[in-house]
């Protein structure tokens, strides 16, 4: 794979000209990896023209060294990382304007610029989209990267559902999925996965429990893989018996507005056309008020990340991105369906990264 890090480097060091700052301070974990390569889990990153440094801790020396190498000068602190910053900020002559990333620092933190930097020597600005905005559109290498963990999704699903069965409880299939997806290569599990049967499968972010699943139940499987960092995001939903009429009908209009939606989203247009595709559809079949959620979001370093599909989304949508597509139908006491897809927007329209049926599927109860 190409290393992009300088070129990334490189445009981050442009955007501190076009926002009017003298450095950057970049805090969140999937922003610092995005730029240094590095995945520790302790880390801050000061950008500057000249001279930037990552800083890290006693535990990640190693770590540092071997994945970031010397594309930024690196300091290992054995006491505190804001310490170790408050030493960097130290060498700045006169005022300094410095972002940071709003996103990802706590109120605690902020007050650490308060209380600790010197009052006004330095001028904190709030600049949480720099590093963000730059991962919308995916190159290459990261689309390849999401695709894989979508691969090593899907072949998990089609294990698990050999093996679930009536009898057994949510936790005991979130059980199987879960080796099912260290088994194909998962290296995390980007979320807890959603496993919801029967009325729980109206719950969309249902969490498993010992409830037993019975026969002729709707099971809802909400889940992720992880390769070189990179997150899938997958639903999908099926019977452990027989589909009653009514299942079958919802489970039809929900794969036809995932289908119409997948087909149809495009860069350029906005987040809320993209939703509304798939909204209007089951709002046209009577469904409009149980589908609650927006029908998507990026995907990438985060398995939530911008950009939005949604009915408030105005701003379009990049080319090069992958989004989630996931409409689905939710009745209380009844149950839900959900058919997720990850989805790349390529110049050549949207290709489907998620191999994996979307027909109803009937399990051997």
């Amino acid at each position: 794979m190409t290393d992009r890090r300088p070129s990334r480097f490189a445009r981050v060091i442009a955007a501190l000209t076009e926002h009017h700052l003298d450095a950057l301070l970049v805090t969140g974990r999937a922003n610092i990896r995005y730029v240094t390569g590095f995945s520790g889990s302790s880390a801050l990153l000061l950008v500057t023209p000249r001279d930037s440094v990552l800083i890290t801790d006693f535990r990640y020396q190693t770590q540092v060294a071997e994945e970031v190498g010397d594309l930024v000068r690196i300091r290992v602190e054995s006491t505190s990382l804001w310490e170790g910053l408050w030493s960097e900020l130290g060498h700045y002559a006169g005022r300094a304007v410095i972002g940071f990333d709003s996103a990802h620092v706590t109120h605690r933190e902020f007050q650490r610029f308060l209380d600790d930097a010197a009052g006004a020597r330095w001028q904190w600005r709030p600049q949480g989209e720099i590093v963000e905005t730059m991962r919308e559109s995916k190159d290459e290498d990261e689309v390849a990267l999401i695709e894989r963990a979508a691969g090593i999704a899907t072949r998990a699903l089609a294990n698990t559902l050999q093996q679930t069965h009536a009898g057994l409880t949510e936790l005991e299939v979130a059980g199987i999925l879960e080796k099912a997806l260290r088994d194909e290569g998962s290296e995390a599990h980007p979320f807890e996965a959603i496993v919801a049967s029967g009325p729980r499968s109206a719950l969309p972010h249902a969490r498993a429990t010992g409830r037993i699943i019975e026969r002729d139940d709707l099971l809802l499987l909400d889940f992720g893989a992880e390769s070189g960092g990179y997150c899938s995001d997958v639903t999908r939903t099926v019977v452990v018996g027989r589909a009653a009429d009514e299942v079958r009908t919802v489970y039809d209009i929900v794969r036809a507005a995932n289908e119409r939606a997948a087909g149809a989203v495009r860069a350029g247009m906005t987040g809320a056309s993209a939703d509304a595709v798939a909204r209007d559809y089951i709002s046209a079949a009577g469904y409009g008020d149980d589908f609650g959620h927006s029908l998507g979001h990026g995907i990438g370093l985060e398995v939530h990340e911008a950009p939005r599909l949604a009915r408030t989304a105005a701003a379009k949508l990049p080319a090069d991105t992958v989004v989630t597509i996931e409409p689905g139908i939710y009745r209380p006491e009844w149950g839900g369906v959900r058919i997720e897809d990850d989805v790349y927007l390529g110049a050549d329209g949207p290709r489907i990264l998620t191999d994996f049926t979307h027909e109803l599927l009937e399990l051997s109860a």
